[in-house]
C-alpha cells in the first residue's frame, strides 16, 4: 500500500519550483566533481575499488538530493537532514530509475516510493514522535525507505514497523534494508516488516508514537486510531478524488484534532486484490 505521490501543485505548505527549474537546480548540485579519493583505495582490488567507488558516488549525490530539498524548504531541521542523508534512496529504487530526481518511482504491484519532498514533508511533521525510544508504524511501507528512516530515529531501543499487503514488497524491502545503514536495525529486531492489511494496522507492537499512512483512505481508519498513543500523531492522506495530508492529534485523555497539511495526490489505501487488478 506504499502508493504515495507527489503533493499537488495547490498545496498550501509551498509552492514548487516548475519543472524546469527544479531540473537544473538538481543537474548543478549532481554535476559537483567528487572528492579526491584517499591513497590507500588504490591498493584495494579492483573489485573492491569499483564498489567503494559506486557507495561514495551514490552517498554524495543523496546528500545532493537532500541540499536540493533544503533549499526548497522542504527539509527544515537537522534531524530530518541527517537521516536522509544516511538512508540513501537509491538503495529503494528499482535498477533502471534516476533515484534521486524530486519525483515518485513505480517499485512493481502498482505501487510506488514517494517522491522525496513528501518523504520529507512527512518525518518534517513526525520528527518529535521518532525520538529514541519510541514506536513508529509505517503502513503501505512499500519499498521500506521511510520506515528504515524511521527506524534509525526512534534507535534500537525504539521500535520501527512496516506493513505491507503485497508479499513481493516485504519480501524487497527487507532486502533494501540489509544493504542500508539500518541493517543493524533488523537485524536486532527494532525494524521489521509484516504482511498484513494495513487498514487494521499492526496491533502486536501498538500503542504507536508515531503512524505514517502511504495510501489515500476515504476516512480514517478506526484501529489506527486506537493503535495510536495519547500524545502520539498520525499522518495520513484522506478523500478520494480530493484529498488533504492530514495530521492527527491524540491528547492525553484520548481525544484527537485534525488538521489539514496539504492537498495532495496518493493512490488509494486498499485491499490487496483491488490494488492487483489492473497489474
Amino acid at each position: 500500500m506504499s502508493l504515495a505521490a507527489a503533493a499537488s501543485p495547490s498545496s498550501s505548505r509551498f509552492l514548487l519550483p516548475s519543472t524546469a527549474a527544479r531540473r537544473r537546480s538538481l543537474h548543478h548540485l549532481l554535476a559537483a566533481p567528487a572528492p579526491p579519493r584517499p591513497p590507500q583505495l588504490r591498493r584495494c582490488s579492483p573489485y573492491h575499488w569499483m564498489a567503494q567507488f559506486w557507495a561514495e558516488g551514490s552517498l554524495e549525490k543523496n546528500n545532493a538530493l537532500v541540499e536540493y530539498l533544503k533549499q526548497y524548504g522542504v527539509v527544515r531541521t537537522d534531524k530530518v537532514a541527517e537521516v536522509m542523508e544516511t538512508i540513501d534512496r537509491a538503495l529503494f529504487v528499482p535498477e533502471g530509475f534516476t533515484p534521486y530526481t524530486d519525483s515518485p518511482m513505480p517499485i512493481g504491484y502498482n505501487a510506488t516510493i514517494s517522491a522525496p519532498h513528501m518523504h520529507a514533508t512527512c518525518l518534517e511533521l513526525l520528527k518529535d514522535y521518532l525520538q529514541p525510544g519510541m514506536h513508529a508504524l509505517d503502513v503501505g511501507s512499500g519499498s521500506g525507505y521511510l520506515t528504515a528512516c524511521f527506524a534509525m530515529m526512534v534507535g534500537p531501543e525504539g521500535r520501527a514497523v512496516g506493513i505491507e499487503h503485497i508479499p513481493e514488497l516485504v519480501v524487497a524491502s527487507t532486502e533494501n534494508v540489509e544493504r542500508s545503514a539500518a541493517a543493524a536495525l533488523m537485524k536486532d529486531g527494532s525494524l521489521s516488516f509484516h504482511v498484513s492489511d494495513g487498514r487494521l494496522g499492526w496491533p502486536d507492537a501498538a500503542p504507536y508514537d508515531a503512524i505514517h499512512v502511504g495510501a489515500a483512505a476515504p476516512e480514517i481508519p478506526r484501529p489506527l486510531l486506537e493503535q495510536l498513543k495519547p500524545g502520539g500523531r498520525m499522518v495520513i492522506p484522506v478523500g478520494t478524488y480530493s484529498q488533504d495530508l492530514q495530521v492527527i492529534d491524540k491528547s492525553a485523555d484520548g481525544s484527537t484534532s485534525v488538521r489539514n497539511d496539504a492537498s495532495v495526490r496518493y493512490v488509494p489505501l486498499t485491499s490487496r486484490s483491488a490494488q492487483l487488478q489492473d497489474s
